[in-house]
C-alpha cells in the first residue's frame, strides 16, 4: 500500500504541533462523511481574518494563504471521493487531496511580491498553526503527476484539507471574537457617554456655586469640584484603544460610580431650592446644604453661592482675601472684589497656566496675584482701557480677570483680544455668558494635548 510523507524536505524539522495537525486531519478524512463536507473558501478566509488572533497568525501569514487559495480552482473545498474509500485506510491519508503546487515565483507574484525569505517564514508558520500541510516531494519540488485521463494521481505541494476538517472550529473562533468587538464597541460607547454626562455636570455645578460634601475616595479627601474634575480626569487618562474586554468593564463602573455621585450632587441642590423657595418668597437663591452649616459657611451675598471650602490653607487668608472682600485697588478705579470666587483659583491656574508667567515673582498663590496679573496681560494684548472697564463693571474684577487668562491662553486663536473681550461682556450683560464652559473647554484641551504627547512619547 502506497504512503504519502508529510514530513518536511530538507532541514527543517518535524514539530509536534505538525504531528498533532496531521493526526487531526486523519482522524478527520476517516469519517464517512468526509467526502460530503463543502465548505466555501472566501468565506471561511474571511472567518480566518476574523479569527486570526486565536489562531495564532499574521495578516502577512493570511496574505500568503489566500495566495494558496487561488490557486485552487474551485471556489468550494471538498474532499475526493477517494478519501472515504479503503484507500485511505494507511497511515496517511492518500493523494491528491486537496493539494495545490505553485512554485515560489507565482506564489511570490501573488501573494502581492513578497520576498522568498518572508514567503518561507510564512509558510511555515501557517503549518505550525495547523491551517496547511506539506506534500514533499522526495526532492522537495512542487509537482503533480496525472494518469492518461488528466486526472492528477500524486501531488506534492500544501495541503489545504486542514481547512476543511477545522471548518467549524474556525466558524465558532470568529463569531467568539465578533461578540467580543461587539461588547468593546457598546462598552466604549457607554464609556463615552459617561465622560460627556460627567464634563457636562461639572460645569453645570461650578456655574451654580453648588457645594460638594466632603468624600473620601481612594484614601483622598474631595471637598470641591476641582476634586471632583482631578478624579474624572484621573479615571480618563486610563481610557486607551488597546484596554481589554475586563479593563473596558472596570474603568466603566469606574466611571459610572462617579458620575452617580455628582448626579446626587445636583438633585439634592435641587431638591433643597425648591424646598428654600416654597418657605421664603424673597430669597433668590439658596446653597445646597449637604453637610453642617458650620462647614459650609456659604454666601447668598448677591444671589450667588460662594464656592465650597478655601483653595489655599488659613494661614494666607489674610493675604489671599479668597473669602473676604478685598479693599478696592486704585490702579482699578477704586473697585472692590467683593464678588464671591464662583471658580476655585486652582481649577483656573489649571485650565490657563500661561498667566502664571506674567505674575510677581513667577506665582500665583492667590486671586490678587491673578488680578495683578491680568492687568499686565490685558495691556500686553492690546486691551483698550474702555474695554477693560466695561468688563470690570459687568464682569467683576475676578471674572473679568479669568477672561482675560483664557484669553491669553488660546494665544492666536484671537486675532482681537480687546473685540472678543467686549462680545463676552455684552453677551454677559444679557445674562448669556459663563465662564464654566470656557474652563471646561481648556481644561479639555489641555487633557487631550498631554495625552497626544504621552501616545507620541511611548
Amino acid at each position: 500500500m502506497r504512503t504519502y510523507s508529510t514530513t518536511p524536505f530538507g532541514r527543517r524539522s518535524l514539530s509536534l504541533a505538525m504531528v498533532t495537525a496531521q493526526a487531526a486531519t486523519r482522524h478527520f478524512v476517516a469519517k464517512p462523511d468526509a467526502s460530503e463536507t463543502v465548505v466555501h473558501k472566501w468565506r471561511l478566509f474571511r472567518a480566518l481574518t476574523e479569527a486570526k488572533g486565536p489562531l495564532g497568525v499574521t495578516d502577512r501569514a493570511l496574505a500568503v494563504l489566500h495566495a494558496l487559495l487561488s490557486f485552487h480552482q474551485e471556489t468550494a473545498l471538498t474532499l475526493p471521493q477517494t478519501h472515504s474509500k479503503g484507500e485511505g485506510e494507511g497511515r496517511n491519508p492518500p493523494n491528491p487531496g486537496i493539494v495545490v503546487f505553485p512554485s515560489n515565483n507565482e506564489l511570490s507574484i501573488r501573494a502581492h511580491g513578497m520576498a522568498p525569505a518572508t514567503l518561507r517564514r510564512h509558510l511555515a508558520s501557517l503549518v505550525e498553526a495547523g491551517l496547511i500541510l506539506r506534500r514533499d516531494s522526495p526532492n522537495g519540488k512542487r509537482f503533480a503527476r496525472r494518469r492518461e485521463a488528466g486526472e492528477i494521481d500524486e501531488a506534492f505541494g500544501f495541503d489545504l484539507t486542514p481547512l476543511v476538517a477545522r471548518a467549524g472550529e474556525i466558524e465558532n473562533l470568529a463569531e467568539e471574537v465578533r461578540a467580543e468587538n461587539r461588547a468593546g464597541a457598546l462598552l466604549r460607547e457607554k464609556i463615552t457617554l459617561i465622560r460627556r454626562d460627567i464634563v457636562k455636570m461639572i460645569e453645570t455645578g461650578l456655574e451654580e456655586g453648588i457645594s460638594v460634601a466632603p468624600t473620601a475616595w481612594d484614601g483622598a479627601e474631595i471637598h470641591d469640584w476641582e476634586g471632583l474634575h482631578k478624579r474624572y480626569l484621573a479615571l480618563a487618562g486610563g481610557y486607551a484603544r488597546n484596554l481589554s474586554r475586563p479593563e473596558l468593564e472596570a474603568l466603566a463602573e469606574d466611571l459610572s460610580t462617579l458620575a452617580a455621585k455628582i448626579e446626587k450632587l445636583l438633585e439634592i441642590h435641587v431638591k433643597h431650592q425648591k424646598k428654600s423657595a416654597n418657605e421664603s418668597q424673597n430669597e433668590r437663591h439658596i446653597q445646597n446644604q449637604t453637610t453642617n452649616i458650620s462647614d459650609l459657611e456659604p454666601s447668598l451675598q448677591e444671589g450667588r453661592a460662594e464656592p465650597p471650602g478655601p483653595m489655599i490653607g488659613e494661614a494666607d487668608a489674610d493675604r489671599a482675601g479668597a473669602l473676604e472682600t478685598e479693599p478696592p485697588n486704585p490702579k482699578l478705579g477704586g473697585r472692590g472684589t467683593g464678588t464671591p470666587k464662583t471658580y476655585p483659583l486652582g481649577m483656573v491656574l489649571q485650565a490657563c497656566p500661561d498667566i502664571v508667567d506674567y505674575a510677581k515673582g513667577g506665582e500665583i498663590s492667590c486671586w490678587r496675584d491673578l488680578v495683578d496679573a491680568s492687568a499686565i496681560v490685558r495691556s500686553a494684548l492690546g486691551v483698550s482701557p474702555d474695554a477693560w472697564s466695561q468688563a470690570l463693571d459687568v464682569l467683576g474684577e475676578h471674572d473679568a480677570s479669568i477672561v482675560i487668562a483664557a484669553i491669553l491662553q488660546r494665544g492666536e486663536e484671537i486675532r482681537s483680544a480687546g473685540g472678543y473681550l467686549r462680545v463676552l461682556t455684552a453677551k454677559a450683560r444679557a445674562g448669556e455668558f459663563s465662564l464654566g464652559p470656557v474652563l471646561m473647554a481648556l481644561l479639555r484641551g489641555r487633557t487631550a494635548k498631554v495625552a497626544r504627547e504621552q501616545k507620541r512619547a511611548g
